[in-house]
């Protein structure tokens, strides 16, 4: 098969088991949840799923911004934790460069998310084709 073919059908099937639950939830949960809201102790767990989630976006977008940003990154052990700790002699200044320009766009000009993206992907695509 040819790669690319394979790399679009594996984004496909990876889009449909990411996302298909989640709607699937969202569809089937919604008229309950405002008869959960009148729930004290159904609310309080909410608020914690709430937070919960809000801790493991922030987490993958750390995540996702360290291994971006710097070519090399250590992994560093204390107890239970596991740090990420990146090798500053190895930062991406075009993936800084962007990702700066990004935050600009979306907090100062109100741009869209989605323009922001598409602006994001073109000069990200056009880098890598200049450097190679």
């Amino acid at each position: 098969m040819n790669p690319w073919v394979a790399g679009v059908l594996g984004s496909i099937v990876t889009t449909w088991v990411t996302y298909v639950p989640c709607f699937l939830w969202i569809f089937v949960g919604a008229p309950y949840i405002e008869v959960l809201r009148n729930h004290r102790a159904l609310t309080s767990a909410l608020s914690g799923v709430t937070a919960a989630v809000v801790g493991v976006i922030l987490n993958l977008a750390v995540w996702f911004a360290i291994h971006t940003m710097f070519r090399a990154v250590d992994i560093e052990h204390h107890g239970p934790l596991r740090l990420y700790v990146p090798e500053w002699a190895t930062v991406n200044w075009v993936s800084v460069a962007i990702a700066a320009a990004s935050a600009v766009a979306l907090l100062r000009f109100k741009v869209g998310m989605l323009w922001v993206l598409a602006g994001a992907a073109v000069i990200g695509l056009a880098a890598r084709l200049a450097a190679s």
